[in-house]
């Protein structure tokens, strides 16, 4: 019995170790979401991060959540404009990712999901498997804000349903 209960704590020990280790340096920095707080770790597929020219910078979950950040720090000048990539979680510029639009994975705080990827092929190979269009950043950035009002409102319902979930 002791032997099953510390093979089951080493393995949780690996587990934590594991975890922690794929960790990448923005999301040290930054581990939750500036805008909905949502961990930038977990949603290490969709994360943002716009570092701008006086130096400071900004992680989000998402693009939604990055359209809020530009809308909110309309006189800041972004410097370099990171999302990651689907694939790989790793940081790549958001401008010239190549952008899939809609599809069957969920999306990150949007209905309409937004993915970007490192390389066309994978994009093309994301869309086979499950569905979507390819997009420019531009594209992408224009569908969150169209989307922003919708999405918000689904947001609130859902934590409204959560918070009362909670209260029950």
């Amino acid at each position: 019995m002791k032997k099953v209960a510390m093979l089951s704590l080493l393995s949780c020990l690996l587990l934590v170790f594991v975890g922690h280790a794929e960790t990448l340096p923005d999301q040290h920095q930054h581990p939750s979401c500036s805008y909905c707080g949502m961990d930038r770790v977990k949603f290490a597929q969709s994360r943002m991060l716009v570092e701008y020219a006086d130096g400071s910078a900004v992680g989000t979950c998402s693009i939604h959540c990055m359209a809020v950040e530009f809308a909110n720090a309309i006189d800041k000048m972004p410097a370099r404009l990171l999302v990651a990539d689907y694939n790989s979680r790793q940081l790549i510029d958001a401008q010239n990712a190549v952008w899939v639009i809609g599809g069957d994975q969920r999306g990150v705080m949007t209905a309409r999901p937004k993915w970007a990827f490192a390389e066309q092929p994978a994009a093309e190979d994301f869309i086979a498997a499950h569905g979507g269009s390819l997009a420019t950043f531009e594209q992408a950035m224009t569908f969150s804000y169209e989307d922003m009002y919708a999405d918000t409102i689904r947001i609130r319902k859902m934590r409204a349903m959560k918070k009362h979930q909670h209260m029950n």
